[in-house]
C-alpha cells in the first residue's frame, strides 16, 4: 500500500507563517540597532574610565613603567570584578574603546545611530589602526564607513585592509618589519580534549609551511595507496583511524611525562611510541600498544584511513615535537644535546579512578584543558614520576601534594646527610644506594625528608620483602625493628669538623 501523502497546510496558515517571520525579522533588525546603540554607550563609558586612569598615570612621578601602569591595571581589575570578566580582557576592551573614541569618532557616532553594527566597528578598528596620520585616517574612515553601512563585516574588513594598504604613507618594507616583531605562538582550548595551535609568522613562511605539510601528506597517502596491506587485519590497532602521528614511519619521541622531561627520541627505524598533542586523538589501541604503522621487521605498509587534513596535522605534530631546528646556536654546556634534545612538557591531572580504568571521567592539562582518559593513562604509564594530590572529599580543596620520586633538592640533602647506607654496620657508598620510604609509599608514606633515607640494594630489598621495619626520628636518626623484636638505633653519620681557634698563636 503506498504511503499516504502528508496533508498540505491550508493557504491561510502559510500566509500567517510568512507574516510572522516578517515581523520577527523586523524585530531582530530593531533589536540589533538598539544593541548597537547600547554598545556605543558602553564604548564611551569605557573610554572615559580609561582616560581617568591615563590622567593618573600622567600625574605619577615614578620612573618605573610597571608602577606607572598600575592605575590602568587596577581599573581593569575593578571592571572585571564588577562584570565577572578577566582583567586582561577588560583592559583590551578599555584600550579598544579609547582608540575608537579618539581615532575613529565617526565610527562611534555611526554605531550610536544604529547605522552599523558592532562587528563593523571592530573591522574598521582592526584595519584602520595601521594608519598613523590623522588626516589620512579620517579620509579612509569616511570611505570605509560608507561601505560598512551597506555591506557585511567580512567584506568591510577586506575592503578596509586593501584601502589602508593603498593610502598608507609608510612603505611595506618598514611596516612588515614592524609587524614581524609581533610573531608568536599561542594555544586556544577547544572542546572534547582538543586545542588549536596558532602561529603568527610572515605570510610567505606560513603559506610555505602549509604547502609543505600538504605535499608531505599527499606523499604519505600515495604511498599508503600503492603499497599492499598484506600483513594487516581489519582489527589491528595500526589500521584504526587516528592511530598516531608516527604512522607510516615518522620518527617518534618518548611520550611526554606528567610534569617531567621524557627520554630522548628513539631511532627512527624502531620508534614505537608517539607524542600525542592537540592535533590528534589517541585511540585506546594505540594507547596500549603504541605501535607504528611501519616497523623495522616488516617492510609492508598497513592501511592508512586518515584524511589529508589529519595526516597534515599529524606530520606537523611530529616535526614540531621531534625535529631539531636547522640552525642551533646553543652549546653543549648551555643546552646538552642541542635544541633537538629538548622535549615538550605537559602537566596532567588524572582522577585515580580514571587512571585505574574504572571511570571515564576526563583528565586535564594544567587543571583547565580537558583531555580524553586514554591519552591520560598513556602519558601516566610513561611518566617517570607522579604527584599525588589529596583532596577534601566534600569541599574538593587540595589538602596535600605528594610525589613518590624525591625532588633533586631532597636528593642532594639526603646525600649530604646520610653519606652511605644507613643500615646497621653498612658503609655502602651513596652511589650504590637507593632512597627508601621508611613508611612505604604504597601504604601512605609521604615523600618527605623525615620519611626518606639511603639503603643499599641488599638492605632495601631486605626491608621491603621481610618483616624488618624502619622508623625515623625527628633528628634524622633511624630505629630498625627486627622480626624477632630487636631494636637498633642508628644515629646520623658523624662528621669531623675543624673549628678555628679564636686565640692568637703564642708566637
Amino acid at each position: 500500500m503506498p504511503p499516504t501523502p502528508s496533508p498540505e497546510p491550508p493557504p491561510d496558515a502559510e500566509a500567517c507563517a510568512v507574516e510572522r517571520l516578517r515581523v520577527l525579522v523586523g524585530a531582530i533588525r530593531d533589536e540589533s540597532i538598539a544593541a548597537a546603540r547600547v554598545h556605543a554607550a558602553l564604548v564611551r563609558l569605557r573610554a572615559e574610565a580609561l582616560q581617568v586612569a591615563l590622567d593618573q598615570v600622567a600625574r605619577s612621578r615614578s620612573r618605573s613603567s610597571r608602577e606607572r601602569e598600575m592605575p590602568i591595571r587596577s581599573l581593569a581589575l575593578e571592571v572585571a570584578v564588577a562584570t565577572h570578566s578577566h582583567d586582561l580582557t577588560v583592559q583590551k576592551e578599555l584600550s579598544d574603546a579609547h582608540t575608537l573614541t579618539v581615532k575613529f569618532a565617526a565610527t562611534v557616532d555611526a554605531l550610536e545611530q544604529g547605522r552599523i553594527g558592532v562587528r563593523h566597528a571592530q573591522a574598521i578598528l582592526d584595519t584602520g589602526i595601521v594608519l598613523d596620520d590623522d588626516a589620512t585616517r579620517a579620509g579612509w574612515e569616511r570611505v570605509v564607513l560608507a561601505r560598512a553601512e551597506r555591506d557585511s563585516p567580512g567584506r568591510v574588513r577586506a575592503f578596509g585592509r586593501e584601502l589602508a594598504e593603498s593610502v598608507h604613507p609608510v612603505g611595506m618594507t618598514v611596516r612588515h618589519a614592524r609587524a614581524a616583531a609581533a610573531r608568536g605562538v599561542s594555544v586556544r582550548d577547544l572542546a572534547d580534549g582538543m586545542a588549536e595551535l596558532s602561529v603568527i609568522l610572515p605570510a610567505t613562511v606560513a603559506y610555505g609551511i602549509r604547502d609543505r605539510l600538504r605535499r608531505q601528506a599527499a606523499a604519505i597517502r600515495a604511498a599508503a595507496i600503492e603499497a599492499p596491506a598484506t600483513d594487516s587485519e581489519p582489527g589491528d590497532a595500526a589500521a584504526e583511524p587516528g592511530a598516531g602521528a608516527t604512522e607510516l614511519g615518522a620518527a617518534a619521541a618518548e611520550p611526554v611525562a606528567t610534569g617531567a622531561e621524557p627520554g630522548a627520541a628513539e631511532n627512527a627505524a624502531t620508534a614505537a611510541s608517539s607524542v600525542i598533542v592537540s592535533t590528534q586523538e589517541l585511540s585506546e589501541s594505540h594507547a596500549s600498544s603504541g605501535s607504528a604503522a611501519v616497523s623495522a621487521e616488516s617492510p609492508s605498509i598497513t592501511r592508512d584511513t586518515r584524511t589529508l587534513a589529519q595526516i597534515s596535522a599529524d606530520v606537523c605534530a611530529d616535526l614540531l615535537l621531534t625535529a631539531a631546528p636547522a640552525i642551533d646556536p646553543t652549546s653543549d654546556s648551555a643546552c646538552p644535546g642541542g635544541l633537538g634534545a629538548i622535549r615538550g612538557h605537559v602537566h596532567v591531572t588524572v582522577p585515580v579512578l580514571t587512571l585505574l580504568g574504572r571511570s571515564d571521567t576526563g583528565a586535564s592539562i594544567d587543571g583547565r584543558t580537558p583531555i580524553d582518559p586514554a591519552t591520560a593513562r598513556h602519558l601516566a604509564a610513561e611518566a617517570p614520576g607522579w604527584d599525588r594530590v589529596l583532596c577534601d572529599p566534600v569541599a574538593g580543596t587540595v589538602l596535600e601534594v605528594d610525589r613518590y620520586a624525591p625532588t633533586m633538592s631532597q636528593r642532594r640533602f639526603l646525600a649530604a646527610r646520610d653519606r652511605h647506607c644507613r643500615a646497621p654496620g653498612c658503609r655502602a657508598p651513596i652511589s650504590r644506594c637507593q632512597i627508601d620510604h621508611n613508611h612505604e609509599a604504597h601504604e601512605g608514606g609521604p615523600t618527605r625528608l623525615d620519611n626518606l633515607c639511603h639503603l643499599c640494594v641488599r638492605h632495601h630489598t631486605l626491608k621491603t620483602e621481610t618483616a624488618w621495619t624502619v622508623t625515623q626520628e625527628p633528628d634524622g636518626s633511624l630505629r630498625f625493628h627486627s622480626p624477632l623484636g630487636q631494636e637498633h638505633h642508628e644515629k646520623l653519620p658523624p662528621r669531623v669538623l675543624f673549628v678555628p681557634d679564636a686565640d692568637p698563636p703564642p708566637f
